[in-house]
């Protein structure tokens, strides 16, 4: 069963890290976690980032004693790697980790689509691991991450937790099969949402409103919702019911939403359809 352990409640900070922090892969989400510890306190000469196209923001770290593109033999001991390259820059990121990662390594993975058991193999099975999902909205620190251990002691978890909330909510999960649905709900699920508002603003024009303002009261009416549901202690149901009156206009446009074809089983089907494809993806 999923397992939350207080993981919403976002780490105070990451000022008494004292050990080495290696960042593999400084890309967008990379960033964003990298921005994240940071604003949570940690010295930037605590983090080493291998990143072959360092952004200006990398570089200007750099100078304040980010270690960038290291020899990887003078940061050992590592206390804890970050990989978060794209899946099929796997091989080849992890290979040069292999002497510098022992047993009280801890790894954490953000790479879609690979297992435990491919970052255990890869990695000769040293070190702690946890396989985590964050989504898109970490860019904002807005993000939710799912993560499932393997071999982490009570620490290396917790210090794994207080990492991967740089960039929002964490939710821990014990059954690794479940992270395929995971990725088909919160890891692809932003842009299930952005095409809600693309689809609702092509209502509007098509209702007769200025292609401008219909894109405006889309965007708008989606962010003003979420963030809604974010603040509000009511269920999305409740939510729901509270701007429907009985026989008027949103009632009349949630008979088709919630027909026997609408966007309930539309989902039910593009969700299965992504775990399926994860699932493949994963091997």
């Amino acid at each position: 069963m999923p397992r939350n352990n207080g993981s919403n409640r976002q780490s105070s900070d990451l000022r008494d890290f004292s050990g080495v922090l290696l960042l593999v892969g400084a890309g967008k989400m990379g960033a964003a976690l990298l921005e994240g510890w940071l604003r949570l306190g940690l010295g930037a000469s605590r983090v080493a980032v291998i990143e072959p196209e360092p952004s200006p923001q990398i570089l200007a770290l750099a100078q304040r004693g980010l270690k960038l593109n290291p020899h990887l033999s003078a940061l050992a001991p590592i206390d804890a790697v970050m990989l978060a390259v794209k899946p099929q820059a796997a091989p080849l990121a992890m290979a040069p980790l292999v002497p510098v990662i022992g047993a009280a390594t801890l790894v954490v993975s953000i790479m879609a689509g690979r297992t435990l058991q491919f970052l255990s193999g890869a990695l000769r099975g040293a070190g702690a691991l946890v396989r985590a999902m964050p989504n898109t909205p970490a860019a904002i620190g807005r993000g939710i991450t799912v993560a499932v251990p393997l071999k982490a002691s009570p620490a290396q978890r917790e210090l794994a937790q207080r990492l991967l909330s740089a960039t929002g909510a964490v939710e821990w999960i014990e059954d690794e099969t479940l992270m395929d649905a995971v990725t088909a709900v919160s890891g692809s699920g932003p842009a299930y949402v952005f095409l809600l508002a693309e689809a609702l603003a092509q209502a509007g024009v098509a209702a007769g409103l200025p292609a401008g303002l219909a894109q405006r009261l889309a965007r708008a009416t989606v962010a003003g919702s979420g963030e809604l549901l974010h603040r509000s202690t009511l269920s999305p149901e409740s939510l729901r019911e509270n701007v429907t009156s009985p026989g008027g206009t949103t009632a009349a446009a949630l008979a088709v939403l919630m027909g026997e074809d609408g966007l309930a089983p539309l989902l039910r089907s593009a969700v299965a359809a992504a775990t399926a494809r994860s699932r493949a993806l994963a091997g």
